[in-house]
């Protein structure tokens, strides 16, 4: 199968091939096939048909030392041999598409049935047409020759759908097109250490070519398929790819193969690049499931499109991954739960759907009775087959307005508003440094009540330097002079440092003048080699006489060791090991401490806690980071068993312990005040000793001497949430986390238990919303967890970059202040137009629908409606959901989950305007023609030409809603209402861009806007009438909310709704019980087919021996499963790539969701 999907990349590059000959030493099929062997059938492979990886090298003429030498003409033939590292992403939605589906809106097809009637029935002119027995009213409208204009009323409804389907799509297109600029972002920012021409470079992931040789360290996750040429404890994660959750541990004669899409989750070494792009082993995957992606979408769409609800409209923006080959796993994974703000909306629009449908139907109904009963009972005329169509004409008018009533009812304005409010902060979010992967993301930030922050580089600077050191019995509290340092312990010293850190960690000369020095690799590392430069002495020349190549042994730093050893070979065939790592547990280990004169001398246990005491404390109050050097000589006989990692690990001898500084950033504190104001609590969780994590929690604000607070090591925390049986209970979590504020020597895991126990408290009423920093490829699991993820951009790992919502990428605290303040303003922008949107509906429906059961005539002609309600729904939503925010915006707490969207004071405007508006339009409506002196337009015939009564109802109405748009930019109850209105150009523009378009619909209208002309008087009646609104407004402003009692919230997600999660996503999203019925059935089908996908998953499991982590995964899969129910409503889009390969399709910090 795979080979059909790809053949069309194969022909090309197989025609290549032939052309080029023998020109590399294998071809690119042949390199295909070995990447799918695994383990000692790829040695074994490689034996029999090449020799071994060097010779594999000399053939793909690279060298495993200098790399490709780097010309353009060899690149570019490498590429066109072996293709290029980067997988074709799917073809765009065509812009027709997008109007095709914005055309499946179940209100715009009502409307375009009714108004292709109606243009049916205006050209269908029956014998009858003259008979004046037909109906009643029929008299005035012959007299002017009007009747032939019947077709215009059809006709401009047709017009104002396409607008409508226009601006839909149209918005859809702009949304796809920023959406794939920011991936290309993404991607284009995703880079990989090469080695070309013996320099190491760091290029992007595109530009790799088969024959580079890559460098792979900790975090990584790899670009492309290669095998092992050297390294040291090289173990990687490849669960992406095969589901195995265990780490393979890699080596030339074992296991060489590296595969693309998989982490690296220990170690760092050497590869020569294989395969790239579609060849890889992820593009293979990919291009399989290619095929079926695109079915799927277009599937999965339709389903979006049948649910009127808003909360739908933001489903499409769900994969921001899609087009990169690391990220395939993703794309059919949705993030833990709809959003609160989802929820509540689409809560609301089920609610509002409901009652417009009710109100509409009673409509229509009330007015075929009427004119039923008035024509054939009080008029007592006969039914006359001649006169059929002019009945049916008049109950095709019926209709439409009551199909009118019902658009009006339905707010379609809100999944816009969302959309645009939610892009348009997305945009502007970049320029404050948040790159936002997943939407919603953005707004479950404004609920943000509490942080959980990493300390390393999003506190503090990540500019390591080492300011105090104790060498030799003394403790030096800035820079020894070297000449104070005994010449052995300074030979060894920095021998220790350039030997025992990655090669790839350097310190460069400034790139301008008076900078800086650059530091590039390991900060740590970074500040121990400054160290080394500043003594005066140069770690170049020891890396130069000890190549990487020639390291016996490495011991890679992992989070369980803390510490990082290099095993030499010393000329006299004996060995030596040098270690660094944090202090407490290096010194653990170490048996004796070299002196003053560079001679070791015994280190007992009590010297070691007087040595905490005295230098390891003091250092760490002052906020510094605590590292100590070691070392151990080996015999060269017998060799010591490496894998016995304690014996060897053991024994130490001190040479220094150094204090590392790296200063708190110097906008952090004032950016936690600013949380701490805003009611979110933060909490910094680190590695770092706990005085250092204290020190520097004060420093920034985290914690006030005198508070009552804790500071917990991760092994105390775990002693204190777990029961006797190693479990960890909720209950005692509940106990500590309220007053926790730092947690120290905290793991991995502790990070992912603390965000769990969090999010699960039931502790607070209500749920605490939690945001998660995370740079490191352990802190997977916690930023998965985390309602927001925040991953570094600088310094963060690919994995950590994988499982985030927002990228920071600058690294800096104070820009996750900056992300709060635009969750907030988007859920202030939606009430915003809620507000607005929830007026002029309930206005309309209310004057339709007296209007229609009084004068058997609805005030506000179809089109009329459509114009208020569609266009200026789209622009208002334009206008309110670009209001840029504001620091006041923090001033406040967040607001909740169970919050209604709808507050009471939001209620009183609604209701407040509403009244003004209801009151002058009936007062217009029934008495208007008196105050103006002008022709009554109630009870018009069919037909009948638009009156300027009626044209004066509508401009005022208009004029009104323009007005109240103003109103609506304050929510709180504030009084300024222009307060900053030039700051948003956007609202000024469009406020304007309306009020002139109106003059022109109103002025020039005519017939298809059922308008007619207004004089100067009456528009200035008109105006006033509307700036009246500002002043009510002001009225309504002083009613103190508290009074209202009686005012009910709306949009409310209670707390019981919250927890069945799977029934909340299936029911909520119904219009109606029809369509419930409907859906139910294909649920219980999907349920069937989960259950069958999760069986066949424990199955895989247990064969794959039954792992505690498979059991995880299981779970996680079922979880993410019920979402996919959710969120499949079409009974045909069985999630393809789920199904082909439920095991792999989890990525492996998926577990944390179990």
């Amino acid at each position: 199968m795979g080979d059909m999907t790809n053949s069309d990349f194969y022909s090309k590059n197989q025609r290549n091939e032939s052309s080029h000959g023998g020109e590399f030493g294998c071809t690119m099929e042949e390199l295909r096939s070995l990447m799918e062997l695994r383990g000692t059938e790829a040695v074994v492979k490689i034996k029999e048909t090449y020799g071994d990886t060097e010779a594999i090298c000399r053939r793909l003429k690279t060298s495993p030392v200098e790399g490709l030498p780097g010309t353009a003409p060899d690149l570019e033939k490498r590429k066109q041999i072996f293709g290029q590292n980067f997988i074709p992403p799917k073809k765009p939605k065509t812009f027709l598409q997008l109007v095709w589906e914005a055309l499946q809106d179940v209100t715009l097809i009502i409307l375009e049935i009714a108004a292709i009637i109606s243009l049916g029935l205006s050209f269908y002119h029956p014998p009858g047409e003259s008979n004046e027995g037909c109906a009643t009213a029929q008299g005035g409208a012959e007299d002017e020759g009007e009747a032939e204009a019947g077709w215009i009323e059809g006709a401009a409804i047709l017009l104002s759908v396409i607008c409508v389907v226009l601006v839909t799509a149209f918005n859809d297109w702009s949304k796809e097109k920023q959406f794939r600029g920011l991936q290309s972002r993404i991607e284009q920012e995703q880079k990989f250490t090469v080695v070309r021409a013996g320099q190491v470079v760091q290029i992007p992931v595109a530009e790799i070519v088969v024959g580079d040789i890559a460098q792979v360290k900790y975090g990584d996750l790899l670009p492309a398929d290669g095998l092992f040429i050297q390294g040291n404890d090289l173990k990687i994660d490849e669960s992406s790819l095969t589901g195995e959750s265990d780490q393979v541990r890699k080596s030339v004669d074992k296991d060489p193969m590296l595969l693309s899409g998989t982490h690296v989750m220990e170690g760092s070494g050497r590869m020569v690049v294989t395969a790239v792009g579609v060849n890889s082993q992820t593009g293979i995957i990919f291009t399989l499931l290619g095929a079926g992606g695109e079915e799927e979408e277009k599937k999965d769409k339709k389903a979006k499109q049948q649910d009127g609800a808003a909360a739908m409209e933001m489903q499409p923006l769900k994969s921001a991954e899609g087009g990169d080959a690391d990220d395939k796993k993703k794309a059919n994974m949705h993030k833990k739960e709809k959003s609160v703000l989802q929820g509540k909306l689409t809560k609301l629009a089920v609610q509002i759907g409901k009652a417009g449908l009710v109100m509409s139907a009673i409509t229509v109904i009330i007015l075929v009775l009427y004119f039923t009963v008035d024509t054939f009972v009080v008029n007592k005329k006969p039914w006359l087959p001649e006169c059929t169509p002019v009945y049916v004409q008049y109950f095709v008018k019926f209709f439409i307005i009551g199909v009118t009533v019902l658009v009006v009812a339905v707010p379609e304005g809100l999944p816009l508003a969302v959309t645009i409010s939610l892009a348009y902060s997305v945009k502007k979010m970049m320029k404050d440094n948040n790159l936002v992967r997943h939407l919603d993301a953005c707004e479950t930030m404004g609920n943000a009540t509490a942080i959980c922050s990493d300390k390393t580089g999003t506190l503090t600077t990540n500019r390591m330097t080492v300011v105090q050191a104790y060498i030799g019995d003394v403790h030096y509290k800035e820079i020894p002079d070297p000449s104070s340092i005994n010449a052995k312990t300074l030979e060894l010293l920095v021998n220790a440092i350039a030997i025992n850190s990655a090669y790839t960690t350097k310190i460069l000369p400034p790139e301008k003048e008076g900078a800086l020095p650059r530091q590039v690799g390991n900060k740590t590392e970074c500040g121990l080699l400054g160290f080394v430069l500043d003594l005066k002495q140069d770690y170049e020349p020891v890396r130069i006489q000890m190549p990487e190549e020639k390291l016996y042994k490495v011991y890679t730093f992992n989070s369980v060791r803390k510490s990082m050893s290099t095993v030499i070979k010393l000329p006299d065939e004996s060995f030596r090991m040098y270690s660094k790592g944090a202090s407490e547990i290096v010194l653990k280990k170490c048996c004796k401490i070299l002196n003053g004169a560079g001679e070791p001398r015994v280190f007992r246990p009590r010297d070691r806690d007087e040595m905490v005491k005295k230098v390891i404390e003091p250092m760490a109050c002052d906020g510094l980071r605590t590292i100590c050097v070691a070392y151990r000589d080996f015999p060269s006989s017998p060799e010591p068993d490496w894998d016995n990692e304690n014996d060897i690990l053991n024994d130490l001898t001190c040479i220094c312990v150094v204090g590392i500084e790296d200063p708190v950033r110097p906008e952090v504190p004032e950016a936690i005040r600013k949380c701490q104001r805003a009611g979110i609590t933060v909490r910094m969780v680190t590695g770092d000793n706990i005085n250092t994590a204290r020190a520097i929690a004060i420093k920034c604000g985290i914690i006030h001497p005198g508070e009552d607070f804790l500071c917990l090591e991760g092994k105390e925390f775990n002693r204190r949430i777990r029961n006797e049986k190693g479990e960890i209970e909720q209950e005692r979590i509940d106990k500590i986390w309220p007053k926790l504020r730092v947690l120290a020597r905290s793991s991995p895991t502790d990070k992912h238990t603390l965000v769990k126990g969090i999010i699960d408290s039931t502790h607070t009423e209500q749920r605490q919303v939690v945001a998660v920093t995370g740079d490191g490829t352990n802190d997977g699991p916690a930023l998965k967890k985390a309602d927001v993820g925040f991953a570094m951009g600088i310094a963060g790992t690919d994995v950590a970059k994988e499982a985030s919502d927002i990228i920071l990428t600058d690294d800096n605290f104070s820009s996750i202040v900056k992300a709060v303040m635009w969750g907030r303003n988007v859920y202030d922008s939606i009430s915003k137009f809620l507000q607005f949107q929830l007026t002029v509906n309930v206005v309309a429906v209310i004057v339709a629908f007296t209007g229609a059961c009084i004068t058997q005539d609805s005030p506000l002609k179809a089109v009329q409606m459509l114009w208020v309600n569609l266009i200026m729904d789209t622009f208002a939503s334009l206008a309110l959901a670009t209001e840029p925010p504001t620091e006041t915006l923090l001033l406040r707490k967040p607001y909740g989950r169970n919050k209604p969207l709808i507050s009471r004071t939001m209620m009183k405007n609604i209701l407040g305007h509403a009244v003004y508006q209801l009151t002058l339009i009936f007062t217009l409506l029934f008495v208007g023609e008196k105050m103006f002196q002008i022709d009554s337009g109630r009870n018009a015939p069919l037909h009948s030409p638009p009156s300027e009564h009626y044209t004066i109802i509508f401009n005022t109405f208009v004029m009104m809603q323009l007005f109240n748009e103003i109103n609506a930019r304050k929510i709180h109850g504030e009084r300024n209402v222009f307060d900053g209105i030039f700051r948003n150009p956007i609202f000024c523009t469009i406020v304007l861009g309306t009020f002139a378009i109106q003059i022109v619909i109103v002025q020039f209208g005519g017939k298809p806007f059922s308008c007619s002309p207004l004089q100067l008087d009456q528009w200035m009646w008109c105006i006033f009438i509307g700036l009246g609104e500002l002043v009510w407004g002001q009225v309504i402003a002083t009613i103190p909310t508290s009074r209202l009692k009686f005012l009910k919230e709306a949009g409310r997600l209670t707390q019981k709704e919250e927890i069945p999660e799977e029934e909340l996503n299936e029911d909520v999203e119904e219009i109606d019980h029809a369509e419930r019925e409907l859906r139910r059935g294909q649920i219980l089908w999907f349920r069937g087919l989960n259950r069958i996908q999760t069986q066949i998953e424990v199955v895989n499991t247990f064969k794959s021996g039954a792992s505690f982590q498979g059991a995880l995964r299981r779970q996680s899969s079922v979880t993410s499963q019920s979402q996919d129910v959710a969120n499949l409503s079409s009974p045909s889009r069985v999630s393809l790539s789920n199904a082909l390969s439920s095991p792999t399709s989890l990525p492996p910090a998926a577990a944390g969701q179990g």
